[in-house]
């Protein structure tokens, strides 16, 4: 059975119920009977196993030979001639 937090929106009171998903969320508040609202939190998450790096699905060539980068290079000016 989950827990939930609320939160009042009057009185500023947090509090817990431990509920089933099938129950109706709470709407009052038991300290001054103001309305409420479900607080939901962040939840943690760690990624363990393959797939979750940038190394994990690139053959292993792919990591050692390194990709020469591609330059263009301005033409080169025609030499004059001395016969001008």
């Amino acid at each position: 059975m989950p827990t939930y937090q609320y939160k009042c929106d009057d009185c500023g009171v947090a509090f817990e119920r431990f509920q089933h998903f099938s129950e109706e969320p709470v709407r009052t508040c038991p300290e001054c009977n103001g309305p409420v609202h479900r607080v939901i939190h962040p939840v943690g998450v760690i990624f363990k196993g393959s797939g979750f790096y940038v190394t994990d699905n690139k053959r292993s060539s792919a990591l050692t030979s390194k990709a020469e980068p591609k330059t263009e290079s301005a033409p080169e000016p025609k030499a004059k001639s001395s016969e001008e």
